[in-house]
Formats: C-alpha cells, sequence, structure tokens
C-alpha cells in the first residue's frame, strides 16, 4: 500500500510537512496545499515558499492547482517544471463555498462540458504528469458516473477520489458503492481518500477494496501523527516523539511567522484535531483554545503532557 497525505489549506504547508516527516516519516507523497494562480502569473509569498525544492528535502512531494482556467493551469505547471517537479495535481475536491461559487474545485464538477474541454487542452499543453483529487460530484453522487466517463479518456497518473459530494463537505459516510465502481470502471489508477481516522477504519477499508494500492490520509494524521506507524507497524505512538513533533513545529513557525497572534493560530488550529489523542484532553484544550499569549499556551501545552497519556488505541470516529 502506498500512503500519501493529503493538502490541506493553512495547515499541511511547508513547516509542517518537513516536521512531520523528519518525525514520523513513512509517507510515500506529501501533496503540497493548492495553488491558486492570479491574473498576474505570479506564486504568492506562501505558494512560492511551499514549493521551494530546499523546503521539500527528502520527500516526495507534489504541489496542486486550484483553477478553472487551463491557461492558468499550463503556464503554473510550467513554473513548477522549472523548480524540478515531475507531476502536479488538479484540485477538484475543494468543497468550500467562496472556490465552488467561482466554479473551481468541487464547483466545477457541476460544468462536465466545460471540464472535459479543460481536461483536453491542460493534457495537450502540460508537459509534466497530471493526477487529479475529485468529489464524486456536486450535487447528486449520480453526477460521478458522468464525470468518470469523462476522467477516462485522458492519461492520468492517477485518480484519487474523496467519495462526498460538494453538498456534504465533510459530513456524512463516504460513500463506497460509488468508490467501488469507480474501481471496476476506472481506466487510470484509483487512489482512496475520505474518514480513514484509526488502524481499524483502514482494516476495514481494506477488507473491502483489498485491490486498492493507495490510500490519503488528512484530518486521521491531524488526529494522530502516529498513526501510519500504528497502520505499517502495529506500534502505537510514543508520548516523547509527539512532544518532539510538537516542539520542532512551534519553534519552526515561531521563526517564520510574524508575530503571537499568527503563531497561536496556526497552533490552535493543530490542536484542534490534536488534543483527542490524549486522555482526558477537554479542559487542557480549552486552555490551549483560550489562551492569547505564548506563555499562557506553552503552560497549557506543557501540562496536558506533563498530566495525561496517549489514548493506547486511537479510535476514529
Amino acid at each position: 500500500m502506498k500512503f500519501y497525505m493529503a493538502p490541506l489549506e493553512g495547515i499541511t504547508g511547508h513547516v509542517f510537512r518537513r516536521t512531520f516527516h523528519a518525525c514520523f516519516g513513512g509517507m510515500d507523497q506529501y501533496f503540497i496545499p493548492f495553488i491558486k494562480p492570479n491574473q498576474h502569473g505570479h506564486l504568492s509569498s506562501r505558494e512560492r515558499q511551499d514549493v521551494l525544492p530546499e523546503n521539500n528535502t527528502g520527500m516526495c512531494a507534489v504541489p496542486q492547482i486550484l483553477t478553472n482556467s487551463a491557461e492558468d493551469f499550463v503556464r503554473t505547471a510550467y513554473k513548477l517544471r522549472k523548480y524540478g517537479y515531475r507531476e502536479v495535481n488538479l484540485n477538484l475536491g475543494c468543497p468550500s463555498r467562496t472556490v465552488v461559487t467561482k466554479g473551481r474545485g468541487s464547483g466545477f464538477l457541476a460544468f462536465p462540458e466545460e471540464l472535459d474541454r479543460f481536461l483536453e487542452q491542460i493534457f495537450e499543453k502540460t508537459e509534466l504528469e497530471i493526477s487529479v483529487k475529485t468529489r464524486i460530484g456536486k450535487d447528486s453522487p449520480e453526477e460521478f458516473e458522468r464525470l468518470l466517463e469523462i476522467y477516462n479518456r485522458y492519461p492520468l497518473k492517477e485518480l484519487i477520489i474523496h467519495p462526498r459530494i460538494q453538498q456534504d463537505f465533510y459530513k456524512n459516510h463516504p460513500n463506497w458503492e460509488v468508490f467501488g465502481e469507480a474501481c471496476v470502471k476506472s481506466r487510470n489508477p484509483v487512489c482512496y481518500n475520505g474518514d480513514l481516522f484509526s488502524v481499524e477504519a483502514y482494516r476495514r477499508f481494506t477488507k473491502n477494496f483489498p485491490n486498492v494500492e493507495r490510500v490519503m490520509l488528512g484530518r486521521g494524521i491531524l488526529m494522530n501523527p502516529g498513526l501510519l506507524g500504528e497502520i505499517r507497524e502495529g506500534r502505537c505512538m510514543e508520548k516523547q516523539t509527539l512532544r518532539r513533533f510538537h516542539d520542532q513545529l512551534y519553534e519552526e513557525y515561531q521563526q517564520v511567522l510574524p508575530g503571537a497572534k499568527t503563531i497561536l493560530f496556526k497552533m490552535k488550529e493543530l490542536w484542534g484535531f490534536l488534543a483527542s489523542v490524549f486522555t482526558n484532553h477537554a479542559s487542557y484544550a480549552k486552555k490551549i483554545k483560550k489562551a492569547e499569549r505564548l506563555h499562557v499556551y506553552e503552560a497549557a501545552v506543557e501540562a496536558l503532557f506533563a498530566e495525561q497519556e496517549l489514548q493506547n488505541v486511537f479510535f476514529g470516529k
């Protein structure tokens, strides 16, 4: 089985990826949160830092592009090729309303004829390999039959499927029936993404889909950074490893982010997922969330690590 880290906007940037790779490793590929081409054709400061080769040393990183303009996609892919990348991923999965209302991300799925023309153009003009990360439709799972017909016309590096529709956001259960049909009918290699939050969930998935050879982990890794080690090696994450991961991440954010408010926002966002890996975590998580000074935050984290243990077995919902 190959394991990929999902591109989670605002969270799995180069600092997170580099720190995770140093402390836990094991990922076969790390997908970089999306680049959103602008009218001037320039990468933003965040996007440039994310794709710089020196910020992705020792790992296989794949940039992702969010656009419905073939011209913008091709132009951005050309820049990424100059950085040394050989693959680029197309984002057809983001469910954010601000993205969808502009016909991008999973909003693009509502326009299959336009999507088909878009894919024809980018495959004709892009020298990089192209993979696609998609949902199964915007409004209904029935849309995916038509979408898969379109995907099958092109030589995708792989088709990464999050089997929810846009309107689900991250609610409801992933639609394994539609995913199963895709496994049978797709002419391109298929990767699964969605709600693999625990070893038990992973085992249920592999039991139902024994022929799938690629999975993408997102929120499950944020909830339990040691999840991949549990899956692959049957070993639970050690608290000292998690502490090292936290401390390195916190230290690097202090070096690259402007001001305590921004640093705290980043760390609180992570703790919104991570806290539940500890026993009796609720009161500590509340103190972390309320912290408005770095020293207050540090004290709350210190208390959590000192006074609580990691769950022996992590059960995701």
